[in-house]
């Protein structure tokens, strides 16, 4: 039998061989070539970000701390170290807050006390019209006839009604005690010895509101017809339509700039602040709404006004008065940040009697008399020229 050859060149049966490539791996191992070893054959420790260095991080937060305290210092008012959260003031701003008479105001330590509905007729000071350094204003002797108005055996703030609202509250009671330098226990008898008036003129004081458990305080002037209660030497020494403690002005480091609400007729040039009369007061002469005048006696309601003449000045004169700083040399915060007001009368005077031409002489000292347990504050006085 014979076997024909194949008909091509090709190979018929099975490959003697794997297809592609060798079926074992080659020689020194498989997988991947290894790296070169370095540093002795360990492989390197992963390196670690910048931030992650304790010491660095120290040093950082060390930084930032001090960049936020840097930024919180300068950005702070120079308030002489106290503030006025904390019953401190500052110089710094020389903003005054315009206060209406029926406004309450921010920081009331009680409702209101004022009763009487009519209104003293305002009136401008006559004298001081001399050039004034630019934190001056126009001091008014407390004991000066027609300083303050009301209604002939009316009062103006109900006295035992304000006693009932700081008694409900001891930390109000003890917070307005400090601003009077009085022991909270002789709180009622302090206000039973001021005497309930109506302011006037628009008259400069020291305000004091209750925030957080302390008395505030700031500069503001009190509109013409507000209801205060003053003290034996006529300064005023509470505001009966919040029930706050007053003292009298102290001195800014820049001229003064008016926030909050003006009212018609307001100038700045009109503006007084009170003086302590040298002596204690025998009896305030004021004026009533209809042009009548009356006498009432320190401490009393009204109940033992008696009607009198009208006194030969009806217009207090003014003298030109810087106010003095307190012991601690500070002045105060408003409590508000609206623009400026104009200090220019669009609408007219505020009085309703023609400044007298005559000027009366204030004593030496401008007084420097006390009621008991509270400051007098006040100023120093540059006599005003006769005219």
């Amino acid at each position: 039998m014979s076997v024909d050859p194949p008909s091509s060149g090709r190979p018929t049966g099975p490959p003697s061989g794997p297809l592609s490539g060798p079926s074992q791996p080659p020689p020194g191992g498989g997988g991947p070539p290894a790296e070169p070893p370095t540093g002795g054959g360990r492989e390197p420790e992963p390196r670690r970000p910048w931030w992650g260095s304790v010491p660095r991080v120290a040093i950082i937060a060390t930084a930032v701390v001090a960049a936020v305290i840097l930024a919180v210092v300068l950005s702070r008012p120079d308030n002489g170290g106290t503030g006025a959260s904390d019953g401190g003031t500052s110089t710094a701003s020389g903003e005054v807050f315009l206060q209406p008479a029926a406004d309450t105001g921010p920081d009331a330590f009680t409702e209101s006390t004022a009763e009487e509905k009519s209104s003293a007729s305002p009136v401008s000071p006559s004298g001081a019209t001399e050039s004034a350094p630019q934190n001056a204003v126009r001091g008014v002797n407390g004991d000066a006839p027609g300083l303050y108005g009301g209604t002939r055996n009316v009062a103006s703030c109900d006295v035992e009604k304000q006693i009932t609202y700081l008694g409900e509250s001891p930390d109000k009671q003890r917070a307005f005690a400090s601003v009077a330098r009085i022991e909270p226990s002789e709180v009622p008898d302090y206000l039973r010895s001021l005497t309930p008036v109506q302011l006037r003129m628009d008259t400069r004081v020291t305000n004091h509101g209750y925030k957080d458990g302390a008395p505030t305080s700031y500069q503001a002037v009190l509109q013409a017809r507000t209801a205060v209660l003053v003290d034996d030497r006529g300064v005023p020494r509470v505001r009966c339509a919040c029930g706050n403690p007053l003292s009298p002005p102290v001195a800014q480091q820049s001229a003064p700039r008016t926030t909050g609400e003006s009212w018609p007729g307001y100038k700045s040039s009109n503006v007084v602040m009170v003086t302590p009369a040298p002596e204690p007061v025998d009896a305030f002469v004021m004026c009533e709404p209809d042009g009548e005048w009356f006498e009432r006696q320190p401490g009393d309601t009204g109940k033992k006004d008696h009607k009198t003449q009208k006194p030969d000045k009806p217009s207090p004169s003014a003298s030109v008065t810087t106010p003095t700083a307190p012991p601690d040399t500070t002045s105060s915060q408003p409590p508000t940040s609206e623009p400026p007001t104009s200090d220019t009368d669009t609408t007219g005077p505020t009085t309703d009697e023609p400044p007298s031409s005559d000027t009366q002489q204030p004593p030496p000292d401008g007084g420097t008399g006390s009621d008991t347990g509270s400051d007098t504050g006040g100023g120093t006085t540059e006599q005003a020229p006769a005219s």
